[in-house]
């Protein structure tokens, strides 16, 4: 070989190799950035550490693959800066995530019945755990004319398991009335109740616990909501909606006491739909 030719070779092997050593080392190439997380991803990290928070009770997060609260409170859209009013939080199982969620940022409002025994047990829980529950408060409404707050005032309004008592009691349209009163333009309606076979009327129910998807939605709507979205979460394929004493049979309640326990253990929990709802923008 001539000593030109050599000669080229090896330089064009040195040219190549201080090329790559110099991309490698070249200060100009952008660095590799994991995308920063949505706003959307943050609120639902933090909505799965108050799910999985030291200060709830063992009691409550043994029902959580029933309820599952991370993927329900998902689907109502809650963020961590909003004002919340749960309706009837009976003995707390859902305050005990929602309120320390919304405690630094937000606003969660418990309205419970005018006269309820649970409102002495959840003052002193937000009393005696100002670290999670320090901007929760609680307020009491006459279910017969029901008065939420302002008009206007919230963001969100969450009901769980309550819709088939105002049924029983005939208010149910009033309740509804009054969710869209005090929530803003915009805001969310979200609903889980017991839910009925398909076809079956109000008449036919209400004194079993479970309710026709179609009378909620009606509830919602003659309100002026509007139906946003349906979600099979807290579907129970298990549940055949036929039970001795209704939805009480099955856990938690277990009204038969040890009667055929296992068998409704093995059931689980009621067959639930979950409802979101929304007052239009445009609401005065």
């Amino acid at each position: 070989m001539k000593k030109f030719a050599k000669k080229f070779i090896v330089a064009n092997v040195i040219g190549l190799v201080a090329s790559v050593v110099a991309v490698a080392y070249d200060v100009d190439q952008p660095a590799q950035t994991t995308p920063p997380a949505s706003a959307g991803q943050v609120a639902s990290a933090q909505l799965q550490q108050a799910v999985n928070g030291s200060w709830r009770s063992e009691k409550n997060k043994a029902r959580d693959p029933y309820r599952h609260p991370a993927q329900t409170l998902g689907f109502f859209g809650i963020r961590p800066d909003m004002t919340v009013i749960e309706i009837w939080p009976s003995g707390g199982w859902f305050t005990e995530i929602i309120a320390p969620f919304l405690n630094a940022n937000g606003h969660y409002i418990g309205a419970v019945p005018t006269g309820a025994k649970s409102k002495v047990a959840l003052e002193n829980k937000f009393k005696f755990d100002q670290a999670h529950y320090g901007n929760a408060k609680l307020v009491e409404f006459d279910d017969k004319a029901p008065n939420l707050g302002p008009d206007g005032s919230a963001d969100m309004v969450l009901t769980f398991r309550n819709v088939h008592n105002w049924a029983a009691d005939g208010n149910a349209e009033t309740m509804f009335k009054a969710f869209y009163k005090v929530l803003k333009p915009g805001g969310v309606l979200g609903v889980e109740d017991h839910r009925a076979d398909k076809g079956k009327t109000l008449d036919q129910v209400v004194n079993t616990g479970y309710l026709p998807t179609d009378y909620v939605i009606k509830l919602a709507t003659d309100a002026g909501f509007k139906l946003d979205g349906q979600s099979e979460i807290n579907a129970n394929p298990k549940d055949n909606h036929d039970h001795p004493k209704g939805v009480w049979t099955l856990p938690p309640s277990y009204e038969l006491g040890e009667q055929d326990k296992a068998k409704y253990a093995a059931i689980g929990e009621s067959d639930r739909m979950t409802l979101r709802f929304v007052k239009p923008a445009t609401a005065k």
